[in-house]
């Protein structure tokens, strides 16, 4: 890894992008061996708000009994209260452009008090059900509270809380054993996946909307990864659907999704979308194929296909490969 470092750096000199001063000061720099924990402080302190809101859920579940619903409400709110208040008090206020925390602890403190309010909520409907059985607005008051924090803290943790909440809302399960478990067919419910759809589409042109008028416009590759997974993921599962017309649509649905993530993955220079992009059309287009051709007979080029199957594979993986390294090496100029 070294070794590339100096390499890369004796590019950028040899192409005369830096100076000769400066670099010597990059060599001078990492001779001395330093190297930053701030990720792994960072890592440690994201496990430790799970765990902390994880060991509030487990002690809420095990001592519901003895300690009573009201003290456990009471708790959850005066800790969501002392989140929220030092959160504001050190805050910058509501900007349009992107803004950090003068202390990386505080955006912990924020993604600490979202979850706390999640669970109050939850909590506080499951029990005495002030919603009565609209449990739809239960899911709706904690995702416009998240709304409104990610935007007015710059936070992306409690945003992806908040699009997860908005697809909850929906009546859209985004996790991926949900969606592909043998009880849970999107397919089976027409509405269910034109609303995923719709979802999706709506987060790609809230996407473009807030890049028009400069809304947090670095919060964009997280609206248009989850935009990406709920419709590739809805596309692919009603490819298997027996209605000609269904599929067929949803074919179209996911070649317009591979088309506009293609351009959008060069846009933000993202290889997460673009990786992910290549998985869905390859594994959609595999499924295309094979609708195609499922009522052709085959019976006499079997031996032909078998013979081609793992060329085909290895081909599809090299490919792959190429594609990515193209990629990377395309963004990176």
């Amino acid at each position: 890894m070294e070794k590339f470092k100096d390499q890369s750096t004796l590019h950028l000199f040899e192409k005369g992008l830096i100076t000769e001063n400066q670099f010597e000061e990059v060599k001078t720099y990492r001779s001395l061996k330093i190297f930053s924990l701030n990720a792994e402080l960072k890592l440690f302190l994201y496990l430790s708000v799970l765990l902390f809101t994880s060991g509030i859920g487990i002690l809420i579940y095990e001592n519901i009994d003895t300690i009573g619903h009201i003290a456990i409400l009471s708790l959850l709110l005066i800790v969501i209260a002392v989140c929220f208040f030092y959160c504001f008090k050190h805050s910058k206020g509501f900007q349009k452009s992107e803004t950090t925390f003068e202390h990386p602890v505080l955006e912990y403190l924020v993604l600490a008090g979202n979850i706390l309010t999640c669970i109050f909520i939850g909590y506080l409907q499951f029990q005495y059900k002030p919603f009565g059985e609209h449990y739809g607005l239960a899911t709706l008051v904690p995702t416009i509270v998240s709304f409104f924090c990610a935007y007015y803290f710059d936070n992306r943790s409690v945003l992806t809380i908040a699009i997860t909440g908005l697809a909850a809302y929906v009546g859209l399960s985004v996790t991926p054993q949900d969606i592909f478990n043998d009880s849970y067919n999107l397919y089976a419910s027409q509405s269910l996946s034109y609303s995923a759809v719709m979802l999706g589409v709506l987060l790609v042109l809230w996407t473009i909307y807030s890049e028009r008028i400069s809304l947090k416009a670095h919060f964009g590759l997280v609206f248009l990864t989850f935009a990406l997974h709920i419709v590739s993921i809805t596309a692919i599962s009603n490819l298997t659907g027996y209605d000609t017309l269904t599929w067929i649509l949803f074919a179209l649905i996911l070649a317009g999704s591979t088309y506009y993530f293609y351009k959008a993955s060069y846009q933000y220079k993202a290889m997460s979308l673009y990786v992910f992009m290549i998985v869905y059309a390859y594994i959609g287009g595999n499924i295309g194929l094979f609708r195609i051709f499922e009522n052709v007979d085959f019976s006499d080029i079997w031996e032909l296909l078998i013979f081609l199957l793992p060329a085909y594979f290895v081909g599809s993986i090299i490919m792959f490969i190429k594609l990515i390294k193209n990629f990377h090496k395309e963004i990176a100029e």
